[in-house]
């Protein structure tokens, strides 16, 4: 098997969808506008698809009442600490910031819907 996507719903998928495109490189792969806002967005490499909407006839969680390890996901990235200053400039909020044992560092946020998030830069890369 391949991993294709995980999906979220959201309060505001387009606004969402132009905020992690404008901020953290992702680009747009499928949209479906109406009616519940679809989005599927890749990473710069075009490994992995978030998808994320906005359905009114499912529970939309408040993830910013939820503790991150509930539910986050992760971003690679070389620098995490300038990344977490542009991420915050434009709206996200930190939660955590960890350096472990083996030299990785992680550092939690949250987007401006509170949806959590990491930037790592493992020691040794995952994949």
């Amino acid at each position: 098997m391949q991993f294709e996507h995980f999906g979220i719903n959201v309060p505001d998928a387009a606004a969402m969808a132009e905020w992690y495109v404008k901020n953290c490189n992702m680009k747009i792969v499928r949209a479906i506008p109406k009616p519940s806002q679809t989005h599927f967005l890749a990473d710069e490499k075009g490994r992995v698809c978030m998808e994320i909407y906005t359905n009114p006839n499912a529970i939309i969680s408040d993830y910013s009442s939820q503790h991150p390890l509930c539910f986050h996901f992760a971003f690679a990235v070389p620098n995490p600490a300038a990344m977490k200053d542009k991420l915050i400039a434009a709206g996200a909020s930190i939660f955590e910031e960890l350096k472990l044992d083996d030299g990785s560092c992680i550092i939690m946020l949250r987007d401006p819907w509170g949806v959590p998030f990491q930037l790592c830069k493992r020691a040794k890369p995952m994949i």
